[in-house]
């Protein structure tokens, strides 16, 4: 009997142990549109806020220290067209004064679809001339309230003339 008793409690235990909810995973495509001179009928979406000191010498346009406020807009397709899903809003700024490396800090804003109001908030280094980078979630709101995860960023289109750039991010969450 007591054999019994023991046996039920440490079923019960390891059962008590488990009892936090499952993890689900989100893989989430979408596309940053970063405009940094306005043109007609397309406002620019970053603005600097502060200058920086030393040009950086793979592009002297930019500086060691330059940050740009984002409020970018998202879009499901690569088109500028394509529907919103939401914004990107934060700050980027150049952090080394060799290359086009950046420090990005924003949030996902979703203003649309299943994850409406919902925020996935990113801090990365962007190191502008890679293929692939990858950015970490540190946290995120309503839907992904305790979300972790990471984003990959490509270059999607980059206008030098027009200080513009597509960016697509494959986004991996676990909530």
């Amino acid at each position: 009997m007591l054999l019994k008793a023991l046996a039920l409690i440490i079923s019960l235990a390891s059962l008590a142990g488990n009892g936090a909810a499952a993890k689900t995973s989100t893989h989430l495509t979408f596309y940053m549109h970063d405009t940094l001179a306005s043109t007609p009928g397309h406002p620019a979406t970053g603005a600097r806020m502060t200058t920086g000191t030393t040009p950086i010498p793979a592009d002297p346009r930019y500086r060691f220290g330059d940050m740009y406020a984002i409020d970018d807009p998202l879009t499901a397709g690569p088109d500028a067209k394509s529907p919103a899903v939401g914004r990107a809003q934060g700050f980027y700024i150049f952090a080394s004064q060799t290359e086009i490396a950046l420090m990005f800090c924003f949030n996902v804003v979703f203003t649309s679809g299943p994850h409406n109001g919902s925020t996935v908030a990113v801090l990365a280094r962007n190191l502008f001339a890679a293929e692939v980078r990858e950015l970490p979630v540190v946290g995120g709101t309503g839907a992904f309230r305790g979300v972790t995860g990471y984003g990959l960023l490509r270059t999607q289109d980059y206008n030098v003339t027009a200080y513009s750039a597509v960016l697509k991010i494959d986004m991996y969450l676990r909530h």
